[in-house]
């Protein structure tokens, strides 16, 4: 009998319950995984609190993970057991082992740790989609990065580096400042400090951003819009401060500005894009020119511990769990 974490309705991380669960076999175009790693994500808090559709019957939270190829099912040729591999999924990898189609399934290069992957499939693959599809950055552009010294702000900084750009963050406290400025980002903007549209107006002497990419949502979206210059991309790809509230089309207006509100299933939803967007994302760890280090690891039991510090701003980088 393999263990997960089940909630079992919407709520806070005290509804995620530590149960036995049953494991079938792999049908056909499917593969049996035994987790090794697990990614957590503001996506699994969306999930478990009921803000995120909520499944029929229970739920079990978790969007990453990497792990071993156990079994495979009836036309499946694309990994074969004993494969090191990874996903993103939308929920059901806070468990020991578990099915998955075989076709959302990456092989992980050698060079690549099982808790590395699990900490970028998501954080990673949504870094490379927004800088290449959601804004296309270009050499000598400067963008804003809210929650800089988070698992995606963190890999945002040192990617926009190595494409050439200037990346401005914030983040909250001046050991988050440190940790953002250590991967990528030219300034980092305490936002419990300083109020971050001045300062960004400041920084790049009235010329402003052409992208902000903003996970925090709330407390954030005009200020981001203010940072914007003309025909600048105001890119919201997340709400943790709670959702954005009376936004209007008038507001782009003022300098002819763009927004998007992306999501990272779509940009991998067909087998071809979620494969080139990886081997991007795995040949720039490979290469050095982004790192994942920053990663604390918890057992999966204590999952609602890591949901709780999550939610209360106090993680940095990436928190991953070992079944």
């Amino acid at each position: 009998m393999d263990m997960a974490l089940v909630a079992r309705r919407p709520g806070g991380p005290e509804v995620m319950e530590w149960s036995a669960v049953e494991t079938a076999a792999p049908g056909p175009g499917e593969a049996l995984l035994r987790h090794t790693a697990i990614g957590v994500n503001f996506i699994d808090v969306y999930h478990r609190s009921g803000l995120y559709a909520w499944p029929e019957g229970t739920m079990i939270p978790g969007a990453e993970a990497a792990g071993v190829v156990e079994a495979v099912g009836p036309g499946v040729d694309s990994v074969r057991p004993g494969d090191r591999v990874a996903y993103v999924l939308k929920f059901g990898a806070y468990r020991t082992r578990r099915v998955v189609p075989a076709d959302r399934l990456v092989r992980l290069p050698d060079a690549i740790p099982d808790t590395v992957a699990a900490s970028v499939m998501l954080k990673g693959l949504t870094a490379q989609y927004l800088v290449t599809s959601s804004y296309a950055v270009q050499p000598g552009d400067t963008v804003l990065v809210h929650a800089a010294a988070g698992g995606v702000g963190l890999l945002l900084g040192q990617w926009l580096r190595a494409l050439g750009a200037r990346a401005i963050g914030t983040a909250g406290g001046p050991a988050k400042v440190a940790l953002a400025l250590e991967h990528g980002y030219s300034d980092v903007i305490d936002y419990t400090a300083t109020d971050f549209a001045p300062e960004v107006a400041r920084l790049t002497e009235g010329a402003l951003c052409a992208a902000v990419y903003d996970s925090v949502g709330r407390d954030t979206w005009r200020g981001s819009l203010a940072c914007l210059k003309r025909f600048g991309m105001f890119v919201n790809f997340g709400q943790s401060s709670g959702m954005i509230e009376d936004f209007k089309l008038s507001d782009l207006a003022r300098g002819s500005l763009s927004a998007n509100r992306p999501m990272l299933f779509d940009y991998v939803d067909a087998r071809e894009d979620l494969e080139r967007r990886a081997a991007d994302l795995f040949g720039r760890l490979e290469r050095g020119e982004v790192r994942a280090d920053v990663v604390a690891t918890q057992p999966l039991r204590e999952a609602a511990a890591a949901h709780a510090a999550l939610e209360g701003r106090r993680t940095t980088g990436t928190t991953v769990l070992i079944p």
